[in-house]
């Protein structure tokens, strides 16, 4: 496939867009330990920071997919977008921690219309192995923001303080609003829009089992990685005390490793096929897993077991997500907007879920973040069971002469 201009254009607006809620949901993480200060709280209970940018985040999905079916893509944007700016603001300027708390999850909430839009752009212009692939590059622009972000948050922390990274959010999100505003064209014309129920949507969407399998493969590995995000600064700056600087550096490290396997997902879909693809990529989340968990039973905890472990379950999530995206939105071509938001709610809903959960959980070592990640990898292996047993049955339905 070569890379015409419309693929460029919109794989940079898609990964703009997408930077805005990646970026708030790890650029605060080198700060933990400036913002337990500052709020009087634990280290642990700056877990439910994540939880609650995640859970709205994901929430809200299901309510822009279906109108953003109904009205266009573009308005879902800029209304998000803006309900975003507030929420930063709040959190920006919050002498409390409840009130952070509570811009936090505004700021979920309106960025919610990029977790469904990235998904849904491409469908409504791309289908087959072609979209696949632009799935792919997608995954592969997308990596960068979770990259530059907590070393960006750590930058502005040890240089200023905490606050300085909202501030930058605030002015990046004005910027991504204005460039949406006169740069996207609207991917859905107004005589291919749908009127009917959301509920008859969903009913459509949902009712597929093979897209229920996606659905429980993807969440489940999302769940994974967002745990990993929200404990790695506890054990990283909580339990081995390093600086933010530091964090900020070890925390990126194993992103690269998604950015191998989203390069590696098509071709390994095209060189075997989609099944043997997405379970080495479960073989993947399963050894990373392990890595962090075996030296925790042994009450040790050490960044070179964090960072490696975490790098190899980021190298099989880089494989599932664009092989799993792909799979699960190829048959809606008319309920793009629907099979989007629940593919981005679910997966954002359950990860803020995880962490929530995480977040009350003690974490004198890895052994948690060990055994969360494991148990999130065979809730993804039952996922990819319930999609395979479904084709193989279909296939083996008899012809009716």
């Amino acid at each position: 496939m070569s890379v015409s201009p419309q693929i460029i254009k919109l794989t940079a607006l898609i990964a703009l867009l997408a930077a805005v809620g990646q970026m708030t949901q790890t650029m605060y993480v080198p700060s933990i330990g400036y913002m337990v200060k500052d709020f009087a709280v634990s280290p642990a209970s700056l877990q439910a920071v994540m939880a609650c940018f995640l859970i709205p985040y994901g929430f809200s999905q299901f309510i822009y997919g279906p109108l953003s079916d109904r009205y266009g893509r573009k308005p879902i944007i800029l209304f998000g977008l803006l309900v975003y700016v507030v929420g930063s603001l709040v959190a920006l300027f919050a002498n409390s921690y409840e009130l952070f708390l509570f811009g936090s999850f505004v700021q979920g909430l309106g960025i919610g219309c990029g977790g469904a839009m990235a998904r849904t752009l491409t469908r409504d212009l791309f289908d087959g192995a072609e979209l696949h692939k632009v799935n792919g590059l997608i995954s592969m622009c997308l990596i960068f923001s979770p990259l530059i972000a907590p070393v960006l948050g750590g930058f502005l922390t040890e240089h200023f303080n905490w606050r300085a990274s909202y501030l930058f959010l605030a002015l990046f999100s004005i910027a991504v609003t204005i460039v949406m505003m006169t740069k996207l064209s609207e991917t859905l014309p107004k005589e291919k829009r749908r009127q009917e129920k959301v509920i008859h949507s969903y009913r459509h969407v949902l009712s597929n089992q093979c897209f229920q399998g996606y659905v429980i493969c993807l969440v489940a590995t999302f769940a994974g990685l967002a745990i990993f995000e929200a404990a790695a600064g506890v054990l990283l700056g909580g339990v081995l005390q390093l600086p933010a600087t530091t964090v900020s550096l070890l925390f990126v490290l194993p992103i690269p490793g998604y950015l191998v396997g989203a390069g590696l997902s098509s071709y390994l879909t095209r060189k075997w096929n989609e099944r043997k693809a997405m379970y080495l990529g479960i073989l993947f989340l399963a050894s990373g897993s392990a890595v962090i968990l075996i030296p925790g039973v042994i009450n040790s905890t050490s960044a070179v077991t964090l960072v490696g472990g975490a790098t190899i379950y980021f190298l099989g999530a880089g494989i599932l997500f664009p092989a799993a995206t792909t799979g699960a939105l190829s048959p809606f071509p008319n309920h793009a907007g629907t099979g989007g938001a629940v593919l981005g709610g679910l997966q954002n809903l359950g990860a803020g879920m995880a962490t929530l959960i995480a977040s009350v959980i003690p974490t004198p070592n890895q052994t948690p973040l060990g055994a969360l990640m494991l148990f999130m990898t065979i809730v993804a292996l039952l996922g990819l069971s319930r999609i395979y047993r479904h084709k193989d049955a279909a296939t083996d339905i008899p012809a009716v002469v």
